[in-house]
Order: C-alpha cells, then sequence, then structure tokens
C-alpha cells in the first residue's frame, strides 16, 4: 500500500514537468473586436478566457493533468476563434466565424466544463438572443 502511494505520488510529482505551451496573455488591443459595449461586457465574462489572449488562467490550469486540458481547450478555442485578433481576419473570415457564434451561442457555448468552475459565464437566454441579434446572421 506504501509503496503504490509513493509510486502514485512520484508519477504526480513527474507529470508536473509536462508542461504545454499555453496561449500567451496580451494586453494588446489593437486587433480586437469592436462591438457594442453590451455585447463586449458578455464576450469578455463568458469567451475570453477560451477565445483571446487575454486568458486568465485559474489556479488549477498549472497542475497536471487539469493543466492539459485547459491548455488544451484554450489553444483550440483561440484556432477556432479569438476576439483579440479579429481585425486580422478577412471579410470572408469574419463572416464564418459570425456564423459559427450564431450557431454555438445556442448550442454548445459556452462549454459546460467551463461554466461549471465559472458561474458568470452562463449566458442567459436574453444574452444569447442580443449576441445572434449582434451577429447580423439571418435564420
Amino acid at each position: 500500500m506504501i509503496r503504490a502511494l509513493i509510486v502514485v505520488v512520484l508519477i504526480f510529482a513527474a507529470m508536473q514537468f509536462i508542461r504545454p505551451e499555453k496561449v500567451e496573455y496580451k494586453d494588446d488591443i489593437s486587433n480586437e473586436i469592436i462591438a457594442p459595449a453590451e455585447i463586449k461586457e458578455i464576450f469578455v465574462r463568458a469567451c475570453y478566457d477560451c477565445h483571446s489572449n487575454k486568458i486568465d488562467y485559474p489556479w488549477y490550469s498549472y497542475v497536471a493533468p487539469f493543466s492539459w486540458v485547459v491548455t488544451n481547450h484554450t489553444n483550440e478555442g483561440t484556432r477556432a476563434l479569438n476576439f483579440s485578433n479579429w481585425e486580422k481576419y478577412n471579410y470572408v473570415q469574419k463572416n464564418e466565424k459570425l456564423k459559427a457564434i450564431y450557431r454555438t451561442v445556442y448550442s454548445s457555448m459556452p462549454l459546460p466544463a467551463y461554466t461549471w468552475l465559472h458561474k458568470d459565464a452562463e449566458l442567459t437566454k436574453q444574452e444569447r438572443e442580443l449576441i445572434r441579434d449582434w451577429t447580423g446572421v439571418r435564420k
């Protein structure tokens, strides 16, 4: 029993040395999305931790294996949509991103695993409708 515990502790300790590369925090707003204040507030509160260069990594994101999951989600999120780089997208890319926002704001975003720990990121039906209206996408 003691040996098994020692092995588990050693494995856990070794896991801490495997550090995935995280999105680098940048306070540069030169390419950031420009949106009405109400929409921007929703995005910052509910989306920026996975879809911007302004990710506020929680304490558990520095502890493996949680760090691997969080880093994977944030890296995938910023690849799919990055509000910090919005103005770098061309017209076609912006339209595709707006369509994706329109679709996912009701179907899957923010992720339940995220809102479970970040209750303030949960979106109300009214907020989801505001975002959908803002996208300009027609059904």
